[in-house]
């Protein structure tokens, strides 16, 4: 880092500190989050790769022996889909509640699935799980928090990890699991269901296979209308969960985009970031907060269980990054869960052949001016959808989640593990969808300044190949529901 870019950071960090910003989840200040960004911009520079998980195939794993921490709604759903799965088997379950536990051991028992061994009733029972010597993979759908934290003892501990979005809040929590990654060879992927949705898997395939050109700009979101549950209810008794709002309001005094993995996984894979390409720096605008605020002091007026989730300073309602990448192309990624809209993730490529968008539905693909007819857009379709789609397609739809792309996902990952086959998310991408997060609230905080993103692949970017959606020599991996 050149001496005018630290003393401009220097200098914005002490005009920050006077700031009446709102508080950053992850972070104890403003002051805390710039030293961070100083740490990880001298980290990246300096920083040589151990070893390339990009591309890495582990040993094959014939029979993958799963341990489960975090299992209420997400995680409970995640349990059910693996049942449908064969070649696995479900060793351990973890909630910091005994009821969640129980009511999963059900879950496997009504499958037919012997039962697991179960930890419950200590913040730190996880511990013991990720110590279990039978088992492979660590699934992880806990409060944000606690990511890091177990996704890093897990893999200490021998195991690989898939981690629940958003894998890390920080930038030190990126490099955490980067470095142990590298260090242990132990997968770190993060469960981004998105990049697995049916126009999302076609339109990157399109865009791999030259059909839209050389793509120039990208967009993606998470518009979801979230405010009235925003602030959670009144838990009834201690198993109740009433567990929306306490996490939710907590994460909403970050101003910035806090949740932009789902939106940003698929065009990253279409763009071949981390893989020919990489995210050079970023600049980020929010709004003010126009309604959780207001909604907050309204609630707590009748009922004063809630004046906890008064006098805080939430984030703005709306905000939109933009990502100039080393290409030269772009990416916008929007953030909010509080306005008054229809749920959007704005699926968007635009290349120098043409262009295709999901939100508002219906999807369309266009190669010209206009959008192609039905019969074009049929053809298109079965030219492109991937062989991984097509493999798992009508499974998927009938388990369900998410209209079957968390099946997908889950099946994907399994397959490779029990194939020896490298995944198609790395901790590289995990790393560097996350960072947005921390960054963007940097550059919200300086007056949307634009700040570096830190190259986590260690430079091995040039040479990754791209995310290869073919069954790749697996696709043995049987499914109990066809």
């Amino acid at each position: 880092m050149s001496s005018s870019r630290r003393n401009f950071l220097k200098n914005t960090t002490a005009a920050a500190g006077g700031l009446l910003l709102p508080g950053l989840a992850g972070y104890a200040s403003v002051e805390a989050l710039n030293d961070s960004v100083l740490t990880t911009m001298n980290k990246a520079k300096k920083r040589k790769q151990v070893f390339n998980m990009c591309g890495y195939a582990a040993p094959e794993i014939p029979v993958v022996r799963i341990g489960y921490v975090g299992i209420g709604g997400r995680g409970s759903w995640a349990v059910n889909r693996i049942t449908n799965i064969k070649n696995v088997e479900i060793k351990a379950l973890c909630d910091v509640r005994e009821a969640a536990v129980k009511s999963n051991q059900q879950t496997l028992k009504k499958a037919g699935w012997p039962a697991a061994k179960e930890y419950y009733g200590d913040n730190y029972s996880w511990k013991k799980l990720c110590e279990q010597e039978d088992l492979d993979l660590i699934y992880i759908a806990t409060p944000w928090e606690w990511h890091v934290p177990i996704a890093v003892y897990a893999m200490e501990h021998g195991k690989h990890v898939a981690v629940e979005v958003p894998g890390a809040r920080t930038l030190e929590e990126c490099w955490q699991l980067v470095e142990t990654s590298e260090r242990t060879k132990k997968h770190c992927m993060q469960l981004e269901n998105c990049c697995y949705d049916f126009f999302e898997t076609l339109t990157i395939n399109m865009a791999q296979q030259g059909v839209l050109g050389e793509l120039i700009h990208a967009e993606g979101a998470y518009l979801h209308p979230l405010l009235d549950m925003m602030f959670g209810g009144k838990p009834k008794n201690t198993d109740d969960y009433a567990g929306e709002g306490a996490w939710r309001w907590k994460e909403n005094q970050q101003n910035g985009n806090l949740y932009p993995t789902h939106g940003l996984g698929p065009v990253a894979q279409a763009m071949n970031i981390n893989r020919g390409d990489k995210m050079e720096y970023l600049t980020s605008m929010s709004s003010n907060d126009f309604m959780m605020e207001a909604l907050a002091e309204k609630l707590a007026a009748s009922d004063a269980w809630y004046k906890q989730y008064t006098g805080k300073r939430y984030r703005g309602n709306m905000n939109t990054s933009v990502i100039k990448t080393n290409k030269g192309k772009t990416i916008m990624v929007q953030h909010d869960v509080s306005s008054p809209r229809p749920y959007s993730r704005i699926h968007a490529l635009s290349g120098t052949k043409g262009f295709v968008q999901k939100f508002p539905e219906p999807a369309f693909i266009a190669l010209g001016h206009e959008a192609v007819d039905g019969n074009k857009m049929k053809q298109l379709e079965e030219q492109y959808t991937p062989e991984l789609i097509r493999h798992v397609e009508q499974a998927a739809k009938k388990i369900g989640g998410h209209g079957g792309m968390d099946f997908i996902m889950d099946w994907r990952m399994i397959d490779c593990l029990r194939n020896g086959l490298p995944l198609d998310m790395d901790v590289y991408d995990l790393a560097t969808w996350c960072a947005v997060t921390p960054l963007s609230s940097w550059s919200v905080a300086h007056r949307s300044n634009s700040i570096d993103m830190p190259d986590f692949t260690g430079g091995s970017w040039k040479n990754n190949k791209p995310v290869d959606l073919t069954l790749r020599g697996g696709g043995n991996t049987e499914i109990v529901k066809q």
